[in-house]
């Protein structure tokens, strides 16, 4: 009892309304119905649209019947609005939209038995707290998601501008002269995202220690307003907050926009296209994403959506998916001859990065630590984000 009214607690500080979820997951897959209704990352279900060599969606699609209807989201807080319309069986979540899905009831447990390569995933990922939660409070995790791609958001940066990669996330925070010369104001860009907040606390960790930050998703009063102090600061440089991921590929290209956070996918693309772009994580650390595809609580196509969640775990797909996005595979063996990442790549996307990642979570009043329920929660850093680019 005592773990399911913590549980409540921490919904509250979320700012979510509870709903009730299944008492179970699924027990058997039945007959595909016909369709699967996915709410996913820019780049993450291909088709071989943009590029032919890069389609898992085609395979699955004759193999099983299952016709995939793919809506892409560029926040966690779009993604999050999508499944509370109930509309779409499954969802790529990120750490900072999973748990609001599972406590506000919008997806359902997942049956790790009915996943024949579920024992594939990566150990570390199996039972990650962004996607199990010991929900009814009997001692035992429950899975609600499994695991598709994990990676750093990292640093991109103008090799014409920066011949050497900069050493530190400054470039996009502080006012400065890059190495043309020129000033960095009205030429970088920030992530359009309540979540950028925990970028700035990771810088500050770095530079005022005095500060006491140790989690940049668990901020004190006067951590976060240190943290929205650098944000307001960083709203003189910004040209665009971004949040598509082709429009930032298009500012790169011919917006003059030489700096800014953004992800291996992005980079991966504006180097095929020949630009001059390159990526870094600097002295200060890294935020990361681990995405987990949930399945909604009353998904109109369970059957299909559980033939899809085997399917994301091949190992072909999860390798070309890394190639195509600049990720890490969920999948190791998807690691080893992939002829599209490559037999480097996982190394190159940071396969052994996983412990200096600080990956994305859904703030809550609870910083977990001995401080208690002092932390700013998500729907705090939410008003708070709207009001800086806001110029508040």
């Amino acid at each position: 009892m005592k773990k399911v009214i913590v549980l409540l607690l921490v919904v509250l500080s979320l700012g979510i309304t509870v709903t009730s979820a299944q008492d179970a997951p699924m027990q058997s897959i039945g007959a595909g119905e016909g369709q699967v209704d996915i709410v996913a990352w820019p780049g993450y279900i291909e088709r071989g649209d943009t590029d032919p060599a890069y389609d898992w969606v085609t395979s699955f699609e004759e193999e099983t019947g299952c016709k995939v209807n793919v809506k892409t989201a560029a926040t966690s807080d779009e993604m999050v609005a999508l499944m509370n319309e109930g509309t779409f069986d499954l969802v790529t979540a990120s750490g900072d939209a999973s748990l609001r899905l599972i406590y506000g009831g919008r997806v359902q447990q997942i049956n790790p038995d009915l996943i024949p390569s579920w024992s594939t995933v990566d150990e570390r990922l199996q039972n990650a707290p962004w996607h199990t939660v010991d929900t009814d409070g009997d001692g035992e995790l429950e899975h609600y998601g499994v695991p598709y791609q994990w990676g750093p958001n990292v640093l991109m940066y103008n090799t014409e501008v920066f011949p050497e990669p900069p050493t530190s996330w400054s470039v996009v925070f502080e006012e400065q002269t890059l190495p043309d010369g020129q000033s960095n104001k009205g030429r970088v860009q920030a992530y359009d995202g309540p979540i950028h907040i925990a970028d700035a606390a990771q810088y500050l960790m770095y530079h005022q220690p005095e500060l006491g930050i140790t989690d940049p998703y668990a901020l004190d009063r006067d951590q976060f307003n240190a943290a929205l102090d650098l944000l307001r600061q960083q709203r003189e440089l910004v040209a665009r907050y971004w949040h598509d991921a082709f429009v930032q590929i298009d500012d790169f290209t011919n917006e003059g926009i030489v700096a800014s956070g953004s992800w291996p996918f992005q980079v991966n693309l504006l180097k095929a296209n020949g630009q001059p772009v390159s990526s870094v994580v600097p002295e200060e650390g890294a935020t990361g994403w681990a995405d987990t595809t949930m399945m909604h609580i009353n998904a109109p196509h369970p059957n299909c959506a559980y033939l899809w969640l085997e399917h994301s775990l091949n190992p072909k797909l999860q390798g070309d998916l890394a190639a195509w996005f600049g990720s890490v595979p969920a999948v190791p063996a998807a690691c080893e001859g992939n002829e599209l990442l490559g037999d480097e790549g996982c190394q190159t996307n940071g396969f052994d990065d996983f412990e200096k990642i600080r990956f994305w979570k859904t703030p809550t009043a609870n910083c977990g630590d001995d401080r208690g329920e002092v932390c700013v929660p998500y729907y705090e850093w939410v008003t708070s984000y709207i009001a800086v680019i806001g110029g508040r």
